[in-house]
């Protein structure tokens, strides 16, 4: 019987994961079009920022949904990870020629070496600036992943509310630190990191003609680490994972080690965080310690409970709608009026601010009336719509059929 509905749900799931490929991949095309083909207009000054900032709070909400979602650990040290992955990128990614004025307080730095800058002498420019930044994400995630070890010892000990507070005072011990004039030679204290390799240095060429990779590039990188937790999720280890948020006495009967899975879980997920630390760093061109806050943090949370606490494909759509709604859709509300066909009409409680009074209700409805938020715990599946919709055929099929035997 097993066998029977595998065999039967085979054609469903390669048709689902044929769409998924197929509109993935125009998707790419899009992007790639939108950065070297489309014209600039008011749509996609807006719409190119809101995708770029969209996949990279998409990666920090899957990582940090990891954790929270699949193995029921409560932290909140998510916006100190990415602030570490974004210096770290920005540390080795700024041009030697460029440290001086950089770290103009601090005699030009400790670090004077620049990855993708060397790459480049090797590989050419355009080479160099793409897999140059590539390491260096590397490197931020792995530097990440080193603090949440070394930190991971102590705090993964705590359970829930403690936890938590273990893991929000780590993130403001760390961004303290950062901006400590005693470790400026490497951080730059207080001051900004800038002249790093950003967004817009990410090109190809192909023969004689160089393409611009701005929007593509962060897209992809999200793309690629959101698969690998995917990957993971579905894994013996994500099944342990599970097995540890339900019950953690079963679990430890069942001969899960505790500890480790735990460690092996808060570590991956603050790699990904770092991950998305870098990208932050190259979609803002500048890093300083400060926007890094303990409310970064409960922002990214927020996108997690909209999509739903143990959905990723939920993650990924909060992350959508949530930077769309707030820096995009809803921005005519601080503009003091609307404008239909060229014509301007004031309206008087439009005015600076109003934006984030309907924004905040808006979060509250959804919140009301998406208890579990918007995909629960289950996620998006073209396969589960093909089944969805055979049932429906098959039903409605029946049923006349069943009309017409009565009928004769």
């Amino acid at each position: 019987m097993g066998k029977q509905l595998k065999k039967k749900r085979a054609p469903e799931e390669k048709a689902g994961a044929l769409i998924a490929v197929v509109l993935l991949v125009a998707f790419y095309v899009f992007l790639f079009l939108l950065d070297n083909a489309i014209p600039t207009n008011s749509v996609t000054v807006m719409l190119i920022p809101v995708l770029k900032k969209s996949a990279i709070f998409a990666l920090v909400c899957v990582s940090m949904n990891l954790l929270n979602g699949f193995t029921g650990l409560f932290s909140l040290g998510q916006a100190g990870f990415m602030l570490i992955g974004a210096y770290s990128f920005a540390i080795f990614s700024i041009p030697a020629g460029q440290h001086d004025a950089v770290y103009q307080y601090f005699n030009g730095g400790a670090i004077r070496f620049s990855i993708p800058e060397i790459l480049s002498g090797v590989l050419g420019e355009n080479a160099g600036a793409f897999w140059g930044s590539i390491i260096c994400i590397i490197i931020a995630g792995l530097v990440a992943a080193v603090f949440a070890a070394l930190i991971g010892i102590p705090v993964l000990r705590l359970k829930s509310d403690y936890l938590a507070i273990a893991t929000l005072g780590f993130a403001e011990i760390i961004r303290a630190v950062f901006q400590w004039d005693g470790l400026g030679v490497v951080t730059n204290g207080s001051n900004l990191l800038r002249k790093y390799t950003n967004f817009h240095d990410i090109k190809i060429q192909i023969g004689g003609t160089i393409f611009q990779l701005d929007t593509l590039f962060p897209v992809l990188i999200a793309t690629v680490c959101i698969l690998i937790i995917v990957l993971l999720v579905n894994s013996s280890y994500g099944r342990a994972f599970k097995a540890i948020r339900d019950d953690e006495v079963a679990a430890e009967a069942m001969g899960i080690n505790l500890f480790r899975h735990k460690m092996l879980s808060f570590v991956i997920s603050s790699f990904f965080a770092g991950v998305g630390g870098a990208l932050l760093a190259m979609f803002q061109t500048t890093v300083q310690a400060a926007p890094f806050r303990t409310s970064m943090t409960y922002e990214i949370l927020l996108m997690v409970v909209i999509g739903g606490i143990g959905s990723i494909s939920g993650s990924c759509i909060a992350s959508f709608l949530y930077i769309a709604a707030s820096e995009w859709w809803l921005r005519f509300l601080d503009s003091g009026g609307i404008t239909v066909m060229g014509t301007h009409f004031d309206i008087p409680f439009f005015r600076d601010g109003f934006r984030k009074v309907v924004f905040s209700v808006v979060i509250m409805i959804i919140v009301l009336f998406f208890s579990r938020g918007i995909m629960g715990d289950k996620e998006l599946s073209f396969a589960g719509m093909i089944r969805k919709i055979r049932r429906r055929k098959e039903a409605k099929g029946a049923a006349a059929a069943g009309k017409e035997g009565e009928a004769q």
